[in-house]
Formats: structure tokens, C-alpha cells, sequence
């Protein structure tokens, strides 16, 4: 993702939703251990973002608390703590607010305001796009938007962030006047389409549920899995590797399979549609994530896999290393794309698959 930096949303919150209550005394929702994980996750980060209103009700620091997590970003050639970021539609922020008291700031607003740091001017209105336009221009690679409930909503209903990182309290707060994480919108995770989940996680008495909100992250986090289930094949000198998932449109995993997983000769695609009814509906909004490009060229069976995912009626399939002419040219990408089907390579996991199979390759 070149245009924009990776966004990742933060935050804590009460079972009916609440990200603080509506007096004047900040609700502690968190413990330590999770406080430790956040200053970690801030620690692995360009830039923090917040919104103005965060500011005036919160004054955070934004800074990395942990000193040997400091001392790493300068070992590494990165400045102490990340650039602190924030959008106000007025202007009005209090330069005494912690927020300018350390580190660099950048503050976008539709017009150029007299506040410490830098402020950039965005015209009439502050565009989320072009905001994270020119952070990535800054060198910014990966922002952590920590709140509040104007920036989440922003973020989401543009469906411009990556990942979600969101705790929940075991608490109830039961006050309507109280802030939400998210206002009323338009998001594009819906009875339909679904974020997907990638990890939940108990953190003292809080739970930590993180989830993939991009379709680019989405489909690394499931290529991921089927390099993983490409490490069970039997060992072989004629034949790769591969790992195959198939996942339904709401991000549920329906069928997985792998090389020779019978002990036989099928391939990991082939592995996964037979534990499916050729009848079931739900394969026709599905994806296949295979290891390795489909193969399109085939000696040992009557059909091929892209055949199979073909005649399955998948409609989207993504893998990571184009198949090598070890043995055949297979252009299975070419196939699947000339029969209807949505093709997508990620390069950057090629070089898990060919660990995989370095026997061969």
C-alpha cells in the first residue's frame, strides 16, 4: 500500500459500547498488562492520531511510555516517540494541552492556525484521504488512531483503516450521553460482509478481540494459514507443497486441505473441494487461498484444480507464488482469469512458499 499509510484503530470500551462515561473523571477501563500491550503496539508505530476532541476531553501524552521500547526506536534510527497527529474542523486546541508538550506534532485543519508544531492547512474541509496522503509523503507507514468516536467513525465509514484493535471491559456504563465508539453510519462490515477475526485474546480481566478490516489484510492473514498447512505434506521430490483454504464471503473458513493429505497424489485445492458439496451456495461468494498459483496442467488426475475451482463456481481465488516449471508451465492464473474468476497474487508471502518447498526449488 503505497498511497496511504497501514491505519490501525485502538480502543477500549464498555460491554454496550461506551468509551468512557459522561462525568467529568475518566473511566479507567483498561489494566496494566493492556496498557503495556498498547504502549507496544505505539512502540511499532510512525504516528498517532487522535481527534481534537480526545484532546480537550482527555489531554493524552501519546508518547511511548516504555524506555527500552524508546532506546529500540533510536537503535533503529527512529525518533524517540512517534509523530503525534490530529484533526480539528475549528482550530481551537489549547497549546498548553499535553499533546504539544513533547515530540513532534502535526495538526490538519481547514486552515492554516496558529498552534505549536506544524499545521497544515486542508482548505474547507479536512480530507481523511488527504491527510493520510501526506503522511505517507512524511514517511509515515503505519498510524495508530487511538480516538475518539468522530475518528473511528471517520476512519470506517471510509473504509479506510486496516485493523482493528479493540478491548472490552467487563462493566456496563448505561448512559446514553455518554461517547460510543462509533456514531451512526454507513460501514462497510455488515450483515454481509464481515470484518474477520484474527484474534481474541484475555489480557487480566479484559478481552482483546483484534480484527482485519482491509481486504488486502484479510487475504494475507488466510494466505498465511494455508502456507502454515502447506508444512504438513508428505515429503515428495515430484510434486510441491501447498496449503488451500476455502472461505465463505462472511470470512468463515468452510473447507481446508493439503498436498498428499491422503497420502495419495491430490493436490491441496482438490483436498479442500472434496470435503464440500459441489451444491453449496455459499461457494459462490467464496474465495480459494492456495500456497501456489492453481495448477493448469496436470498429469496425474483427469482435472485440474483450476478446473475444479472453475466448475465450483468460486468467484475469487488468491495465492502467493506463481506455480515454478519445475515440472509443468501451468498458468493456472491465466485460466482462472479467462473462465470469469477474480485473480489475486501477494508477492510479499512468496518467499514463505518457496521455504516451504526449497527441496525443489
Amino acid at each position: 500500500m503505497t498511497d496511504r499509510p497501514y491505519v490501525l484503530l485502538s480502543c477500549a470500551l464498555s460491554l454496550d459500547g461506551y468509551l468512557d462515561d459522561a462525568t467529568d473523571r475518566r473511566l479507567v477501563l483498561s489494566n496494566d498488562d493492556d496498557w503495556d500491550r498498547v504502549d507496544e503496539v505505539r512502540a511499532s508505530c510512525d504516528a498517532i492520531m487522535v481527534g481534537a476532541n480526545t484532546i480537550r476531553r482527555d489531554n493524552p501524552r501519546l508518547l511511548v511510555r516504555s524506555a527500552e521500547r524508546r532506546r529500540r526506536r533510536i537503535a533503529d534510527g527512529r525518533p524517540e516517540n512517534p509523530l503525534k497527529v490530529t484533526i480539528t474542523a475549528s482550530g481551537d486546541l489549547d497549546p498548553a494541552t499535553e499533546f504539544f508538550a513533547t515530540g513532534e506534532q502535526v495538526v490538519y485543519a481547514p486552515s492554516g492556525v496558529a498552534t505549536p508544531g506544524e499545521t497544515v492547512p486542508m482548505g474547507e474541509r479536512v480530507d481523511l484521504a488527504a491527510v493520510l496522503a501526506d503522511l505517507a509523503a512524511r514517511g509515515v507507514r503505519r498510524l495508530m488512531v487511538e480516538g475518539g468516536t468522530d475518528m473511528h467513525t471517520a476512519f470506517l465509514t471510509a473504509g479506510l483503516a486496516d485493523e482493528l484493535h479493540m478491548v472490552t471491559a467487563p462493566l456496563f456504563v448505561g448512559d446514553g450521553k455518554a461517547p460510543r465508539f462509533v456514531h451512526d453510519g454507513r460501514f462497510p462490515w455488515d450483515g454481509e460482509h464481515r470484518a474477520t477475526l484474527a484474534e481474541v485474546r484475555a489480557i487480566g480481566n479484559v478481552a482483546l478481540h483484534r480484527y482485519l478490516l482491509s481486504k488486502s489484510e484479510v487475504d494475507k492473514h488466510w494466505l498465511r494459514a494455508a502456507i502454515e498447512l502447506s508444512t504438513r505434506c508428505p515429503p515428495s521430490t515430484t510434486a510441491f507443497a501447498v496449503g488451500a483454504i476455502v472461505v465463505d464471503g462472511q470470512g468463515n473458513g468452510l473447507a481446508r486441505g493439503y498436498s498428499r493429505e491422503s497420502g495419495g497424489t491430490e493436490h491441496a485445492e482438490e483436498a479442500a473441494l472434496a470435503k464440500l458439496d459441489p451444491a453449496d451456495p455459499r461457494l459462490r461468494r467464496a474465495t480459494m487461498y492456495s500456497s501456489l498459483e492453481p495448477c493448469g496442467r496436470r498429469s496425474s488426475r483427469p482435472r485440474t484444480c483450476t478446473d475444479l475451482i472453475l466448475a465450483a463456481g468460486i468467484p475469487r481465488v488468491v495465492f502467493a507464488l506463481r506455480e515454478p516449471p519445475t515440472f509443468v508451465d501451468g498458468r493456472g492464473a491465466e485460466l482462472l482469469t479467462a473462465g470469469g474468476a477474480e485473480v489475486v497474487e501477494v508477492p510479499e508471502l512468496a518467499a514463505a512458499v518457496r521455504d516451504v518447498n526449497r527441496n525443489l526449488l
